[in-house]
């Protein structure tokens, strides 16, 4: 496949201090330099930074960054796009090594979505050392990068969609699902498709047929064990923060973990125990109820 991991999300942001409270004291994520003013880099691990928050005058996605593992794979993925019509930029040198990357092009989705993509990859060079005692966030499988988790993306036109991760980027489907907002005969409900890369995450990117001003339905990030995900809910409760859904494991990636929101108006997924399908021997789910147990919604404001 020609993308393999979820690498980075570069967010706008109005404001820079709420960003700092929430990345550090609930997150657990740790500081480090981003080498330019009213930039904020967040490790999550070994990497430069897995989160890129910019301030500026809207709370918005302004990319998803994703990772192929080899030159050969990003060639691959940008001649497919050029050959499809796909308006392509390739990063200068210095752009590419400011979002930790040896080579990088950017494009957008059928959505409108904007992507970053990029190879060769590079690493911190010094210890993650999370500022809430984190036990570190799980992006390894053993020595094989996972990225740093999923995003799920918002997309109307979502069959198009689709089919531009599948047919250009080599994304394959994990599992299919309707969400029933209203209730009732009369919803029709909204689609939502999950996709994998060439890893070992369940989904890489996610699909939804939702409005989002943000620009992002929501990101994860795991942890090794539920008392992890119980403390990171015990620090959202006492910040203060809007916890979008209580504590829950979906039917589709196994995945027990609570959604919180971030300043960005988006939330985050805070989770362990997603399953690691083998991708050989693996037939993708059509999802009709989305939660083994729990997930009770509160979407607020």
């Amino acid at each position: 496949m020609a993308v393999h991991s979820l690498a980075y999300l570069v967010i706008g942001a109005r404001d820079l201090d709420a960003w700092t409270n929430y990345a550090e004291s609930v997150i657990g994520a740790m500081r480090a330099d981003s080498g330019a003013e009213g930039v904020l880099h967040y490790r999550l691990d070994h990497r430069p930074f897995r989160w890129r928050i910019e301030g500026g005058d809207a709370d918005k996605l302004l990319a998803t960054g994703l990772e192929c593992a080899t030159r050969e794979n990003w060639d691959k993925a940008l001649a497919n796009l050029k050959g499809a019509g796909v308006a392509v930029e390739v990063a200068s040198a210095a752009e590419a090594r400011a979002r930790g990357f040896h080579d990088l092009f950017r494009c957008v989705d059928p959505a409108g979505n904007p992507l970053e993509i990029g190879w060769g990859h590079t690493v911190a060079g010094t210890p993650f050392v999370s500022p809430q005692a984190v036990d570190g966030f799980i992006t390894l499988d053993g020595d094989l990068d996972m990225g740093f988790g999923h995003a799920v993306l918002p997309a109307q036109n979502i069959d198009e969609t689709r089919a531009f991760y599948v047919d250009h980027l080599g994304f394959a489907n994990s599992d299919e699902m309707r969400v029933f907002m209203a209730g009732g005969p009369d919803d029709p409900g909204m689609g939502m498709h999950f996709l994998h890369a060439g890893g070992p995450r369940h989904h890489v990117i996610g699909l939804a047929q939702f409005p989002v001003p943000s620009g992002l339905v929501h990101t994860m990030v795991e942890v090794a064990t539920l008392d992890e995900v119980g403390m990171a809910l015990d620090r959202a409760l006492a910040a203060g923060t809007h916890i979008s859904s209580t504590l829950g494991k979906h039917t589709n990636d196994k995945m027990v973990g609570f959604y919180m929101r971030t300043p960005g108006g988006f939330d985050v997924e805070y989770g362990f125990g997603g399953i690691r399908p083998d991708w050989n021997n693996f037939t993708p789910t059509f999802t009709i109820k989305e939660d083994l147990w729990g997930h009770k919604w509160d979407f607020g404001q």
